[in-house]
């Protein structure tokens, strides 16, 4: 039995959302949803998981876990909104779970000292730290909780039925893969994530995090199969070697600018989604010489 997977995009940030359900019993895992954030306003809104919790009532699914695939620098997670929200409509006793993978508590501590961030704020900011490997169930739907590192080291995907929702691991044939770049982040890790992702079945489905469409594709697109990620993915289809890869994917990461709502993502996601206690976003400044 196959799961229904509902993919919404948040154009914004360019990101793939993810509502997957049981068919049968109508419970429900969200993937990486979006909180919106303007940066001109240093605003929080809600719309895109407003959207979410829309489509949930409208089919009538519990929601039993929201997952994150990693700790995003280019968005914010609604995640902890949503919880609020859903124990509210579901009750405190259907409260989901807010999970990620077990090597959280690294990229807490690295990114807390950078932006001072008191320890006793991140305690209890995730529910569940799924270890590698570790099933779980969606209703009568087996799940596993799959570790992805390259593009950071924290990095998980979630495999339900012929699905896995595989963060930014690796984007669709077109685009090819993911920065390397972050702290703990190395390509040839995400080398490794790749030959793993294509020893799948063939016809598979590669659920990404993103999308970026290049001409002349206009239409964001949520997933491809194993098999042509294999025939065609720009930087990782077969026949690319391990340091034809990392030497491309090394020279190119040390060109690329920072994602513009990183400051601001990293300290609201290593909360899970929770706001800072002081209401106040530390922004590093970097001071050019001779200023």
């Amino acid at each position: 039995m196959e799961p229904l997977v509902h993919s919404i995009f948040e154009p914004q940030t360019s990101t793939w959302q993810y509502v997957v359900a049981d068919p049968t019993t109508k419970a429900a895992v969200i993937i990486d949803p979006v909180l919106d954030f303007d940066p001109a306003r240093n605003a929080v809104t809600t719309a895109s998981a407003d959207a979410l919790l829309a489509l949930v009532h409208e089919h009538g699914y519990t929601v039993d876990r929201l997952l994150e695939t990693h700790v995003h620098a280019d968005h914010l997670t609604a995640a902890k909104y949503l919880q609020h929200r859903l124990a509210e409509s579901q009750g405190a006793e259907r409260r989901p779970a807010l999970g990620i993978g077990k090597r959280i508590g690294g990229v807490q501590e690295r990114f807390a000292e950078k932006y001072k961030i008191a320890k006793e704020e991140l305690e209890g900011a995730f529910d569940k730290l799924y270890d590698d490997d570790e099933v779980f169930a969606v209703g009568e739907l087996e799940a596993k909780a799959v570790h992805l590192p390259g593009h950071t080291p924290d990095h998980m995907g979630y495999l339900i039925g012929a699905n896995i929702f595989c963060g930014d691991s690796i984007f669709n044939a077109d685009v090819g893969s993911a920065r390397c770049d972050f702290p703990g982040g190395n390509a040839d890790d995400l080398f490794k994530t790749a030959t793993k992702l294509f020893t799948l079945p063939s016809h598979y489905l590669l659920h990404t995090g993103h999308d970026y469409p290049p001409s002349p594709r206009s239409t964001p697109l949520a997933a491809t199969s194993v098999a042509d990620q294999m025939a065609s993915n720009k930087h990782l289809s077969q026949g690319t070697s391990k340091e034809e890869f990392v030497a491309w994917r090394t020279e190119r990461d040390a060109s690329l600018a920072a994602p513009r709502l990183i400051d601001q993502a990293l300290q609201v996601n290593i909360r899970g989604g929770g706001m800072p206690r002081d209401g106040l976003l530390h922004m590093p400044v970097k001071v050019e010489e001779g200023w």
